[in-house]
């Protein structure tokens, strides 16, 4: 199967062969019952979003209420998902994964389910165009949960310390912030950490 749990619930990697010749490439990139399989429920894609974005530029993380299902088209970019759903068993993790064009990349997507933070840091010299279908209309009053970049309980292993950032991101809570109660945080609390995922083609 093409579509591939993770250990984030809510996590779908998919993947597709890539068929090429002289001429340039050919490749499905999904299929919604390859998803809806292992997801346990058919997602519904409503709307289709283009980022643009620089070199060094990170975006994140965002938590949108929706589910988003990304690929990148041009370039490459590091992406990181994170588990901020605090009633959650994998509340604090994240899964990292390079996509986009080989070498560096890898042309899969990621089906990102509602309740997980997405993020990405385009990497290179080039822009990265980076699509994302989502399961909502945008709207000017949705609720927009997000979490600091550097957040060092999720201990995502970013390349760059000094990222470009809207002035939006640079203001995001950390988990700890958000949820402070939250039993992650207790004195002697044992809680496995998984350490981010790097898929590399």
């Amino acid at each position: 199967m093409s579509a591939e749990r993770t250990v984030i619930d809510g996590l779908v990697v998919v993947r597709w062969p890539t068929h090429g010749d002289e001429r340039g490439f050919f490749r499905q990139t999904y299929q919604v019952r390859e998803i809806a399989e292992v997801l346990g429920r058919e997602p519904v894609l409503r709307q289709g979003n283009h980022s643009h974005s620089a070199p060094g530029v990170l975006r994140g993380f965002h938590a949108e209420p929706w589910d988003k299902l990304v690929y990148v088209v041009r370039g490459y970019a590091l992406a990181a998902i994170a588990d901020i759903r605090p009633d959650s068993p994998t509340f604090g993790e994240a899964l990292t994964f390079r996509l986009g064009e080989p070498p560096d990349g890898e042309r899969l997507r990621l089906f990102i389910a509602e309740g997980l933070a997405n993020s990405f840091l385009t990497m290179g010299t080039e822009p990265v165009d980076y699509l994302y279908d989502v399961s909502d209309y945008w709207r000017p009053d949705i609720d927009k949960p997000a979490v600091a970049w550097d957040d060092p309980d999720l201990g995502v292993p970013w390349p760059l310390t000094d990222p470009v950032l809207s002035d939006a991101d640079r203001q995001n809570p950390s988990l700890r912030e958000l949820f402070p109660e939250h039993p992650r945080w207790a004195v002697g609390a044992r809680h496995s950490r998984r350490k981010p995922i790097f898929r590399v083609t």
